[in-house]
């Protein structure tokens, strides 16, 4: 092939571009099975090690820590050589991680393995890096294929949770996590041999950037009418925030269908439920998203996942509990890839991965924080009742920054409620 036919094949929204997405969604279902499956064992290993619900968290919340620090480090150092050695060096970590998980003797060699291999080094490249490499590969339809993309992490959470369930229930949670960790190291590093190629939108960035600036200078210098740190930082508090009440009921739902007398098995299901909800929440939220911009599908979401939370609230039923994880996952789906469209629209294009990275950060710190303080709850009132509560006030923190800035942004534009920012 030569180099014109090359380029040619390799352009934004072309065919090469659609396969890459295709391999992208495979390789963050595998990527982000840690996060997930880390739930369903802490049953299992609160028991064998005697520990308190909180420190049974606690992995998990370290996890997710890792997770969020590694995809700013993750994506800095894709920027410089593209995403395909991080991918490579993230497979062997990842693998590693969860040989040294099923091999360790206690909680907190249990939790370092969580932390650094699994997060920090292994799962952390396979959702901000991949999230910003497949906006750089798309124009007329970012939206959408941002969302295809990022359900990937909720496929691996309808995906692995039932797999992880029945090996802990066949074989013991230490032999499930080191089939993981060969299943998962071998076939990652094989699909990050497929992501040789630079997105093309790197050489056309300054080109972009020029553009953008000539026609909304104003706006991309001061989005949302505010200088750029603060409106980083506003939705950086929205993701913490948002995410604190997600991971409510994603991180706890098997301990709370145990501790109702449904058993775990029925807390997995509803688990799985809720993420495979989630991926046609974020298909269609990235349709939204092409249409009404990201800051009104944000605002969207968050109000209906307060609706969901709420109604954890009076049913506790089996089935009442199925159809809440259903309506939970249909109604959060979107919110996450939302920020990363939210950041191309408003924020200068040269940043945009910088920016991505920070604020899907910042989500990842929220699930991380939720999962451990509404373990922390239950172990002080002896209920989840309080953590739900907990989850909601958080969520409306999300609401209310969300409608700040969608306010300001319509004050800017003289109240057209669906003139998008320009891309």
């Amino acid at each position: 092939m030569t180099t014109t036919q090359e380029t040619t094949a390799h352009q934004a929204d072309s065919r090469y571009a659609m396969l890459r997405l295709g391999l992208t969604l495979a390789i963050m279902t595998i990527g982000s099975s840690g996060m997930y499956v880390v739930s369903v064992m802490l049953p299992a290993v609160q028991a064998e090690f005697g520990i308190a619900r909180a420190d049974a968290s606690l992995p998990y919340t370290l996890l997710m820590l890792g997770f969020g620090l590694g995809g700013v480090l993750m994506g800095k150092l894709a920027d410089r050589v593209g995403v395909m050695w991080p991918l490579l060096f993230g497979s062997v970590f990842l693998g590693a991680g969860y040989i040294a998980t099923g091999m360790s003797g206690g909680i907190v060699s249990f939790t370092i393995a969580q932390a650094l291999l699994v997060g920090l080094l292994g799962s952390s490249v396979a959702f901000a890096p991949l999230v910003a490499d497949t906006s750089l590969w798309f124009v007329k339809r970012r939206g959408i294929a941002v969302a295809v993309c990022a359900s990937g992490n909720y496929l691996a959470g309808a995906v692995w949770p039932p797999i992880a369930q029945h090996f802990v229930e066949l074989v013991g949670w230490r032999q499930t996590y080191i089939g993981m960790g060969v299943f998962c190291g071998i076939t990652m590093a094989l699909l990050a041999l497929c992501f040789r190629a630079r997105p093309p939108a790197l050489a056309q960035a300054p080109a972009e950037v020029n553009a953008s600036r000539t026609v909304l200078p104003r706006d991309l210098a001061r989005p949302f009418g505010l200088s750029l740190g603060t409106a980083q930082g506003l939705l950086c508090v929205a993701g913490v925030a948002c995410c604190v009440a997600m991971a409510m009921p994603q991180v706890h739902i098997v301990a709370y269908c145990g501790d109702l007398g449904y058993g775990p098995a029925q807390g997995a299901m509803m688990l799985s439920l809720m993420l495979g909800f989630g991926i046609v929440s974020r298909l269609v939220s990235g349709l939204i998203c092409d249409r009404i911009g990201g800051l009104r599908t944000l605002l969207l979401g968050g109000v209906l996942q307060c609706v969901a939370l709420l109604l954890f609230l009076p049913f506790d039923g089996l089935v009442p509990l199925y159809v809440i994880s259903a309506l939970f996952g249909l109604f959060q789906g979107g919110i996450v890839p939302s920020y990363a469209i939210i950041v191309r629209e408003h924020f200068p294009p040269a940043e945009a991965g910088a920016r991505v990275g920070t604020v899907l950060m910042f989500t990842l710190f929220g699930m991380a924080l939720g999962g451990w303080m509404s373990g922390k709850v239950f172990d002080l009132t002896g209920s989840y009742h309080a953590a739900f509560l907990n989850g909601i006030g958080w969520n409306l923190l999300n609401v209310s920054i969300a409608s700040f800035l969608l306010f300001r942004t319509l004050r800017r534009s003289g109240g057209r409620v669906f003139a998008l920012p320009a891309r």
